[in-house]
């Protein structure tokens, strides 16, 4: 699939630069130890929902699993619009929030890169099965079988993070 790059960039206040998308896509690509990603989703009555989660930046999107008996996993099945959110404390440090819709993954190609994935970088075992990941309970992903979703973003801002501090 061709990688994805902004049409347009643009900064939100008068006289600062706009963040590059490689910067961002950079920071996404390379998790950093103790990175909590935050995903809010649409409940069926149109409130929000925010819980953290547990996720990576893989072939160009981001992929993070949840129980379909979650509140996240139910508002996902009925409105797939969502926004994520997370910090980078490497310095610079850069907020990022990624809005798009979530797809859920059911091929097992994908389903097989994304928990190998998660074994290399969090050490977490996963094994697919039926369409389906198994695994050790998570508190962010409730319990097992998990549903993996796929989050292309459709609009991205990165802003100049306030946890890090330049020397």
């Amino acid at each position: 699939m061709a990688e994805q790059t902004p049409v347009a960039a643009q900064p939100l206040v008068a006289d600062a630069t706009a963040t590059p998308w490689a910067a961002a896509r950079e920071r996404l690509e390379n998790p950093e130890r103790g990175r909590t990603y935050w995903l809010a989703t649409l409940r069926p009555d149109g409130r929000p929902h925010v819980m953290p989660l547990l996720g990576l930046w893989l072939d160009d999107a981001f992929y993070f699993i949840t129980g379909e008996t979650t509140r996240k996993g139910k508002n996902l099945a009925s409105d797939p619009r969502c926004v994520l959110t997370t910090s980078s404390t490497a310095l610079p440090a850069l907020d990022l929030i990624l809005e798009g819709e979530a797809r859920k993954v059911t091929d097992d190609a994908t389903l097989h890169r994304v928990a190998d994935a998660y074994g290399y970088t969090m050490g977490w075992p996963l094994e697919v099965r039926d369409g389906t990941v198994l695994g050790p309970n998570a508190p962010t992903a409730g319990p097992s079988p998990y549903a993996v979703y796929e989050l292309r973003p459709t609009t991205v801002f990165g802003l100049p993070g306030i946890t890090g501090t330049e020397e």
